[in-house]
């Protein structure tokens, strides 16, 4: 017996010898929560490469995720769930489609999780048999098809394993896949994949209200619903789940501000940056993590800090998402939303000369070259320079009816929708500054409307509330009634925001509504305290 027990021992200590010298070198990292899903592996090692690839995947870094099931299934040969994570990890998600040149990667991957699937529990085999629902050796045109596959083959999942709350959040995820970012009917009530996915997601958070993948997509879920408010308990604990998964940090900033509470936006964004660019750091990734996710932590920064008056963390953040997305080139996912951040924040807060001392961007980015005579007639027309304005103005619609700008429309980026806003605001504040009254506000009710027909998005694709604009346009001219409820629908969008009680506050004075002007007033100093600046409402 003792001589069995040593022959074991030599045999375990070789094949970890042998583990240890073909690993690769990818990273465990600290920070990423506790959650653990047991698979079937002998080897400690795999089990914790697999835990870390799967909350990975909840943090939409998928790529890494990739890595670490890679390091779980080269730590152990049997393990079908390693390649399952990588043939899952390949996939699309509610912000990617999924790319040909992952199509070959996620057949083999899967293969591979099929071949190994007699090794793995019964539930493990149902994972890998609904994810080959999911794929198609070659690529396809369209993979609606698979995606809805995908979908129905983790529902059964889900139901013969209801106490799996992985099975639960990956099937919710599922739904979510085949309408990305679209999960509201006009009439706010929810679209049936959305209304299946919302229940998922909520049976699950009731039962375990510590799982991050859970957290995750109820924030995505219910952000752009009637009720943000019920995401207020993801936000709160998200990142203390997962305190070094940036993204994870990141999200709780998509429902506060949707519920107020912009400076907690502001710092979560402040915090998600400094836990990605230690990423970045570390491990030196490549792909959508560092030309999505990161920016957009950055991106969000000044937008939320815009939102709180916070001129210098505004412009500060806009400049630094500018500067990264321009090294970064063509990898820079958000590139057209971007490059020129800038001159956007420097329009909010009324620095025109700032605006027309930039140089034009490069001939290469033609939406970006159209945004920025945007802002430069903006710019002009707030100094009542009308003819440069007008100069202006006829270069932006050059640009935007151009084929290059017209190109590059597709389902994550509505350019020339946004550009229809652009022209309305140009057109209205061009009027405004020439001094013709009725034509300044019914551009801007057009750049109004032209903003509704935006989808929804965080940041938003136009960058402030075109309402301000108009209640700005209305007060101008004499319509302090209708202004006020201007403003007031503007705060229904941004509740209890400083910049549309500025100018509900304005709006009640010119009716002589002074008592209720003053109660305005103590709102929006509660709202401003963190504000570097006065409001002035020629920067609506």
């Amino acid at each position: 017996m003792k001589k069995i027990l040593l022959f074991g021992l030599a045999v375990w200590a070789l094949e970890s010898t042998s583990v240890a010298q073909s690993l690769p070198a990818v990273p465990r990292f600290d920070g990423l929560g506790r959650h653990h899903h047991p698979i079937t592996t002998r080897l400690e090692l795999a089990q914790r490469y697999f835990d870390q690839g799967l909350t990975l995947c909840y943090n939409f870094n998928h790529a890494e995720a990739i890595r670490s099931f890679e390091a779980a299934a080269l730590v152990d040969t049997n393990c079908a769930m390693a390649w399952w994570g990588v043939a899952f990890a390949c996939g699309p998600n509610i912000n990617a489609p999924m790319e040909d040149s992952a199509v070959p990667k996620a057949w083999d991957a899967l293969q591979k999780a099929m071949a190994l699937k007699d090794k793995a529990s019964v539930a493990e085999r149902e994972y890998i048999e609904a994810l080959a629902k999911r794929y198609a050796k070659e690529p396809l045109t369209n993979r609606s098809v698979l995606d809805v596959a995908f979908a129905d083959a983790m529902r059964a999942v889900a139901r013969k394993y209801p106490d799996d709350f992985d099975a639960q959040t990956l099937f919710a995820e599922s739904l979510m896949d085949t309408s990305p970012w679209n999960y509201w009917q006009d009439d706010l009530t929810p679209k049936p994949s959305a209304k299946e996915a919302l229940a998922v997601i909520e049976s699950v958070l009731a039962r375990v209200p510590s799982h991050s993948g859970a957290d995750h997509l109820y924030i995505h879920l219910v952000e752009a619903g009637p009720h943000p408010e019920k995401g207020v308990p993801s936000a709160e604990r998200i990142g203390k789940l997962t305190p070094k998964a940036g993204h994870l940090v990141h999200m709780a900033s998509h429902i506060y501000v949707r519920v107020g509470r912009y400076h907690e936006a502001v710092t979560v964004n402040e915090r998600a940056s400094q836990v990605d660019e230690g990423y970045l750091k570390k491990a030196n990734p490549t792909g959508t993590y560092p030309g999505g996710y990161y920016p957009h932590n950055v991106h969000f920064l000044w937008y939320a800090a815009e939102l709180e008056g916070s001129s210098k963390k505004s412009i500060a953040a806009a400049q630094k998402v500018s500067q990264y997305t321009l090294d970064l080139r063509c990898g820079a996912i958000e590139g057209p939303r971007q490059r020129y951040l800038p001159l956007l924040a420097y329009s909010r807060f009324g620095k025109w000369d700032s605006i027309l001392n930039e140089k034009l961007p490069a001939a290469e980015y033609p939406f970006d070259r159209a945004m920025a005579h945007y802002a430069r007639a903006v710019a002009f027309a707030a100094q009542t320079n009308v003819s440069n304005a007008e100069k202006e103005f006829a270069s932006f619609k050059k640009l935007q009816g151009s084929d290059a700008v017209q190109a590059m429309d597709n389902p994550y980026f509505p350019g020339t929708k946004i550009l229809a806003v652009a022209e309305h605001v140009i057109a209205g504040k061009i009027a405004g500054a020439a001094n013709h009254p009725d034509a300044m506000v019914q551009h801007l009710r057009e750049a109004v409307k032209a903003e509704s027909e935006l989808s929804y998005m965080e940041p938003p694709y136009w960058h402030y509330p075109a309402k301000l604009s108009l209640g700005a346009g209305l007060l101008k001219t004499g319509h302090g009634a209708e202004a006020e409820k201007v403003f007031r629908a503007t705060l229904k969008d941004l509740p209890a925001n400083g910049w549309p009680l500025f100018g509900l506050e304005e709006s009640l004075r010119a009716q002589g509504k002074n008592d209720e002007a003053k109660e305005i007033a103590k709102q929006f100093k509660r709202a401003w305290k963190h504000a570097d600046t006065k409001l002035n409402l020629t920067w609506f």
